[in-house]
């Protein structure tokens, strides 16, 4: 039996992190690459995120990255609309209350915010344009959590409303200057080395 294999994937806005759908969307098989049987997401990016993927065969990765007693960080790339405080920063960063399932709330784990210049090598997006009298922010958010939706529920609850989320790391494995669509495979010492597991 041959070895698994590991890929990292810089995915595309309006793609989902599946292959298979019972639903009319775009999908990891629309990738330019042939994957081997049994590749799958770890640590799903929703549609209307973009960035960093992994892909294994590897079925053990995701329970040893999500679920193991040793937390795993997680950075994103936010753009928010308006100028975000230091104040909002901090408290965005010291834990905050954001909606869960059935109505109840769930306190955000403290995590890492900084304000920063848009990155170079982030692409311009074929959307409409921002109003010329509304300005936005970019900050970097490190987790160890990963609620539904919850780097946008965050900017959300201190009145930011999210406009790209981008993901550009998680833990030592970066994005990079990877460009949209952009796949590279690793090896398994790599991989297991940068992730930390």
């Amino acid at each position: 039996m041959e070895g698994h294999r590991y890929f990292i994937l810089h995915k595309p806005i309006d793609m989902v992190s599946q292959f298979v759908s019972s639903h009319d969307v775009r999908l990891l098989g629309s990738i330019n690459f042939d994957f081997p049987e049994g590749s799958h997401a770890i640590g799903r990016l929703d549609k209307n995120s973009e960035g960093l993927l992994l892909i294994t065969t590897n079925s053990k990765v995701t329970n040893l990255l999500f679920h193991g007693k040793q937390p795993h960080t997680r950075t994103y790339l936010v753009q928010v609309t308006n100028t975000v405080s230091p104040e909002t920063i901090a408290k965005i960063a010291s834990g905050i209350a954001i909606s869960a399932t059935k109505g109840s709330e769930y306190i955000t784990t403290p995590c890492k915010v900084n304000l920063v210049e848009k990155p170079a090598c982030i692409q311009e997006l074929n959307t409409q344009p921002l109003h010329k009298n509304v300005t936005s922010s970019w900050l970097t958010i490190t987790l160890t959590e990963g609620k539904f939706h919850q780097v946008r529920k965050m900017v959300a609850a201190v009145k930011h409303k999210c406009l790209r989320l981008i993901r550009i790391a998680i833990e030592d494995i970066e994005l990079g200057d990877m460009k949209p669509g952009d796949l590279k495979e690793v090896s398994h010492d790599y991989f297991f080395e940068k992730l930390k597991l």
